[in-house]
């Protein structure tokens, strides 16, 4: 029985590259020389911590970080920004949360969006992916449209095809 897995998993190669090349960027640009600007990757590549020397710079890396991914093709949907802390004097920091996998809240929508279609499709919840089996390759590429086209606010992916 045809089936694929649908997940939501960011590549993390590209982000520790995004990372890498904003880190260039920033260091090279005249309004933050001179600054404490720069970009982390800790906690097994998980998480980015900015550190800057005021809110406006902060902004200006978190601008430079996104556009950066979104040329390596990292959606940035992935990145879930913690709050601003104050380190010492003007100095702050942001972590941000790169997620990986489907949350349960989300997987139960996607199943019940896949069993209100009525296609001859079934769903169910693997760990922190969904896999959806159907009779034919015709109704598995016509539930790949329903999920993008349904699930705008989660980046979805689709791998682990089998025919």
């Amino acid at each position: 029985m045809p089936s694929f897995d649908t997940v939501s998993e960011a590549n993390m190669e590209e982000v520790k590259n995004a990372v890498n090349q904003a880190n260039k960027v920033i260091t090279n640009r005249f309004d933050l020389k001179g600054t404490s600007a720069k970009l982390e990757l800790k906690d097994k590549e998980r998480e980015i911590i900015i550190y800057a020397d005021s809110d406006f710079h902060l902004d200006q890396i978190m601008i430079e970080m996104t556009q950066t991914m979104g040329k390596r093709n990292v959606d940035v949907r992935f990145l879930d920004k913690g709050k601003i802390e104050k380190i010492s004097g003007d100095k702050v920091k942001q972590t941000i949360t790169v997620k990986k996998g489907i949350e349960q809240e989300n997987a139960k929508k996607i199943v019940k969006i896949i069993k209100d279609s009525k296609m001859k499709v079934q769903a169910s919840i693997q760990g922190d992916a969904v896999r959806i089996q159907g009779a034919k390759r015709d109704d598995l590429q016509a539930a790949m449209a329903l999920l993008r086209k349904d699930m705008k606010d989660l980046p979805l992916e689709f791998n682990n095809f089998r025919d």
